[in-house]
Order: C-alpha cells, then structure tokens, then sequence
C-alpha cells in the first residue's frame, strides 16, 4: 500500500489497514497485503523525516525499506501512457521501483 510522506496521508492509513484486515479474515485468499511503501519521498524536508518515523514507529516490520522518492519522471510517465521504468529508465523514480521490486520479492 503506497502512502505519501505527508501528514494527511497517516489519518486514513490506519482506517485502510483495518479495512485490509477485515477483508483478508472474511475472504480468505482473497486478498493479499505485502506492506507499505513510503511515496514522494523528499529527504531534504524535515516533514518527510517526520512521517517516516511515524510511519516505521507505529506499523514497523510491514513498512517496506525502499522509499520512492519525490521524481517528475514519475508524474510525467503517465501522461505519455508510460510506466516510469519505460518513460525514464534511469531516473532516481525507475530505480527506486526497481528496488522495490526486488524486495517485495525477497519477501515471499
């Protein structure tokens, strides 16, 4: 599940994962839930680093490692009806993607 590292973002996080969780007991294999990803990922804010923490802190092991970070390459991809990794290969987006990829992997 993406969450963007802004405040706003957090006061329905917690409400979806219930939401996740109810599905998954009464549909089981159904539904399946692999964690959470930080998006638009700005280390240069502080407000970034903030969510983060809250984020790790309060649902820690299912927050994924790999972050996206804040990259035009992903908001211009769609538009030109392109995933980033087709659109932009070697922007910090694309790699990051790929990063995530692999760990979403390992994890299974």
């Amino acid at each position: 599940m993406p969450i963007q590292c802004e405040y706003f973002a957090l006061e329905g996080l917690t409400q979806m994962i219930e939401v996740i969780r109810d599905v998954m007991q009464e549909r089981p294999g159904r539904l399946s839930f692999s964690g959470i990803v930080l998006t638009m990922h700005d280390a240069s804010l502080e407000l970034t680093a903030e969510v983060e923490a809250e984020v790790r802190d309060f649902f820690g092991e299912i927050v994924f490692e790999t972050v996206i970070p804040r990259d035009v390459a992903v908001s211009e991809a769609p538009s030109h009806a392109q995933s980033v990794l087709d659109y932009a290969p070697r922007s910090p987006g694309a790699r990051a993607y790929t990063e995530l990829c692999m760990e979403v992997r390992d994890c299974e």
